[in-house]
């Protein structure tokens, strides 16, 4: 399980530290995609081939499945961890999140998601209703 809130910066080769607590989760190869809300979602192989496995039970006549699976599958890309602790951000996904230097990567159960800092902060000034929401999630058996 991830869990946490890390803050760091890319390097000059679009590489950034993986969280020391979340190198081991991910071993040495995992898969970053784009994600929903303008992050990257960044999964462990196991965990991908989940989630792979459910997204090929959608049904291929449905337009928003398809789409949907087309945004997901078309920005994957399977990434190594460096001996030194660093993984590669692919440029498109640079691109898509709209990271310049600064991220932060956050442990979400099964995935980690990375975000530029400024759309971390930019997501956590939102007035959400946490308290709303928990209720909503309670009514789902949650």
């Amino acid at each position: 399980m991830f869990i946490g809130e890390y803050t760091h910066a890319l390097d000059s080769k679009n590489r950034m530290i993986v969280p020391a607590k979340f190198r081991e989760g991910l071993g040495g190869k995992f898969i970053i995609t784009k994600g929903l809300d303008g992050c990257l979602y960044v999964y462990p192989l196991d965990e991908w081939k989940k989630l792979e496995d459910k997204l090929k039970e959608l049904p291929l006549t449905n337009k928003d499945a398809r789409a949907f699976v087309r945004f997901f599958f078309s920005g994957a890309s399977e990434v190594e961890i460096d001996k030194q602790g660093r993984a590669l951000i692919p440029q498109n996904l640079i691109e898509y999140a709209k990271i310049e230097k600064e991220i932060v990567s956050i442990g979400v159960s099964n995935r980690i998601e990375i975000w530029s800092k400024e759309k971390w902060i930019e997501y956590n000034e939102q007035n959400i209703d946490y308290d709303e929401i928990a209720e909503k999630m309670s009514q789902l058996g949650i």
